[in-house]
């Protein structure tokens, strides 16, 4: 599609949502299962852009991976590992291609990480930086910190402490703590700045444990992971907090009542803690052993909120704001600007254009509330500014967004969520 025309609700929600499998989470799992020698199944693996890209790549390395509906058998480990030259592909995925950057070093390479023309705009110094570090061989295709790369393994590493920024992504800390337990000692990483997005680190740590490596310590600045070896498994992947959000939104927006079932307030997931935010703006939440529930009969508040451990969320709670009786200020997330898009200026530019008064500053931004119009959206190759505007649409009359097919990134079948919500 070109274009998506968003038809507005014209009554109260009641509908019960099936979100697919956290794409975090599956990621992480996948390259565990990948290391870990012998046969492991995942369990509803997401089927968005960012899982197949990394499918692809480890398939592309030799590994035998196969895909039935929602479950995936995979049989890993190190010495299954092509030897290069090989091209590994990882589309518009920026997790996919951090990840898969960092596992490339443990094998025979020489392995060529690429991605479409947005993804190479995307920025890697930070884990090219510290795997030179580490004694990898990292070569840039065109300019330094950016896709395509080349790397090769390392050789008789004694390293066992890694400096790194901690304050642009923590995609490139996660990257690296997945392969550690592989270097002889293991590694500790100590951070330069303070850490982002520290609720994916814990994440890592997790999924890293449900696979074999307890032990990792997460300081302020030091997280060390122990040496070990990831054991092969069956492992369920939890539901995605992050799209969960979007339905759980459209409460908030459009009144009334819905329901993502297995979003468990047990998630590992940070983002799981988004139905509070709504919680705090006037609705009634319900996060229980069985699932999540977001109810909006009265009025909608605005808040002030530091969002640095629920960033992905940011264009979604600007949304929210927008139909809030009172201005939202959303701060501590400065560094989302490197994301697919900049997500506060990007993001501000949209709103505005609907009538939605959105300003960013270096640290976030401001929505105040107002009346939004009709008005065409772009989305930036964005998947998260795609769906926030959905619900824009939801609320208002006359909004359509363009490319809505970004969404594929994470959540396929997202414009048929939003239809059935009616």
């Amino acid at each position: 599609m070109d274009v998506y025309r968003v038809a507005r609700l014209g009554a109260p929600l009641d509908a019960v949502v099936d979100v697919p499998g956290s794409k975090s989470v599956a990621n992480r799992a996948l390259v565990c299962a990948a290391l870990a020698e012998g046969e492991s199944v995942l369990r509803s693996v997401p089927d968005g852009d960012d899982s197949e890209a990394m499918l692809d790549c480890l398939r592309a390395l030799g590994l035998e991976v196969e895909r039935a509906a929602a479950d995936v058998r995979l049989v890993g480990g190190v010495k299954a590992f092509r030897r290069g030259p090989i091209t590994l592909h990882t589309r518009l995925a920026g997790t996919t291609s951090r990840f898969i950057t960092a596992v490339a070093a443990l094998g025979p390479g020489p392995y060529t990480i690429d991605g479409l023309a947005p993804l190479r705009q995307r920025p890697m110094a930070p884990l090219h930086d510290a795997l030179v570090s580490m004694g990898v061989q990292v070569n840039p295709g065109d300019r330094w910190g950016h896709l395509p790369v080349t790397v090769h393994g390392p050789v008789d590493v004694t390293l066992d402490e890694v400096s790194l920024r901690g304050d642009v992504s923590s995609q490139y800390l996660t990257a690296l703590m997945l392969i550690a337990p592989y270097f002889p000692d293991g590694l500790r990483f100590m951070l330069t700045t303070p850490l982002v997005s520290r609720p994916y680190i814990r994440i890592t740590a997790a999924v890293m444990a449900a696979f074999g490596v307890p032990g990792v310590e997460l300081g302020d600045r030091i997280i060390t992971v122990p040496a070990g070896r990831y054991q092969a498994r069956e492992y369920t992947i939890e539901p995605d907090a992050s799209s969960a959000s979007y339905p759980l939104a459209a409460a908030a927006i459009c009144g009334g009542k819905v329901r993502v079932p297995g979003l468990t307030a047990g998630s590992l997931q940070g983002d799981a803690a988004f139905c509070h935010v709504l919680g705090r703006m006037g609705c009634e939440v319900q996060q229980d052993q069985w699932g999540t529930t977001v109810n909006r009969t009265g009025e909608l508040r605005g808040i002030e909120i530091n969002m640095v451990d629920l960033s992905d969320l940011v264009p979604t709670l600007a949304v929210v704001a927008a139909f809030a009786s009172g201005p939202t200020d959303i701060h501590g997330v400065g560094f989302i600007r490197h994301k697919e898009s900049d997500r506060l200026t990007d993001l501000c530019q949209e709103l505005r254009k609907a009538g939605i008064d959105a300003v960013d500053n270096p640290d976030g931004l401001v929505v105040r509330p107002g009346t939004p119009h009709s008005a065409t959206l772009g989305t930036h190759h964005d998947h998260r500014l795609a769906m926030a505007f959905a619900l824009v649409g939801l609320g208002a009359s006359g909004i359509i967004v363009e490319d809505p097919d970004v969404v594929s990134k994470s959540w396929p079948d997202f414009w048929s969520m939003i239809e059935s919500l009616r």
